[in-house]
C-alpha cells in the first residue's frame, strides 16, 4: 500500500467533490501547479487509488432499473471456477466473497423481475452452485462515497 500525504488527500477530496475536474481546474482550486497535480494524479493512479470508470455509470440509462443481491452458496472446491462463470453474466456488476452462510454476494442489475428470474436461474445452473437467496434493492439510501473517509484521514494527519 502506497503512503499518501496531505497533497494527495486534498486532490482526492477535490475529485470526490467533482470527479470530472480537469488538471487545470484542480490546480486552480488547490493553488498548486498543473505539473504537481498531473504528477500526483499519475502516482495516485499507479498506486491503485482510482476505481474503474464503470462505477460512475448508471445502469438505469442502459435499461436496467432494478438492482438485486443474490446470496450464493457454492461447493468451496469449485469456487474459482464458479466465480469465473458468474463473471460471464453481463448483468452481474459486482461479486464479493463472504464469510457466513452464503459464500458469494452477487449484485445484479436487471430490466424487470422476469429478467431477474432468468439471471438467478443462470447462476443456479452453474455446476457447484447449491442455492441462491435473492433480495431486491428498494432504493439506494447512501450512495457510494468516500468523501467522509477522506476527511477523517485528513484530520488524522
Amino acid at each position: 500500500m502506497r503512503s499518501y500525504d496531505a497533497v494527495d488527500l486534498a486532490i482526492l477530496a477535490a475529485l470526490a467533490d467533482d470527479p470530472r475536474a480537469t488538471v487545470a481546474a484542480l490546480a486552480e482550486s488547490l493553488h498548486m501547479s498543473r505539473n504537481t497535480i498531473h504528477a500526483r494524479l499519475g502516482q495516485l493512479e499507479a498506486a491503485g487509488a482510482f476505481l474503474d470508470f464503470d462505477r460512475c455509470l448508471n445502469p438505469q440509462f442502459l435499461g436496467h432499473p432494478l438492482t438485486a443481491f443474490l446470496e450464493v452458496e457454492v461447493r468451496q472446491k469449485d469456487l474459482a471456477r464458479i466465480v469465473q462463470e458468474v463473471g460471464r453474466i453481463p448483468e452481474v456488476v459486482q461479486v464479493y466473497g463472504r464469510s457466513g452462510t452464503a459464500d458469494l454476494r452477487v449484485q445484479v442489475v436487471c430490466k424487470d423481475t422476469d429478467h431477474l428470474f432468468r439471471i438467478d436461474a443462470a447462476i443456479l445452473e452453474i455446476d457447484g452452485v447449491d442455492r441462491t437467496e435473492t433480495s431486491l434493492a428498494m432504493g439506494e439510501l447512501i450512495p457510494y462515497r468516500l468523501r467522509p473517509l477522506i476527511e477523517k484521514v485528513r484530520r488524522a494527519l
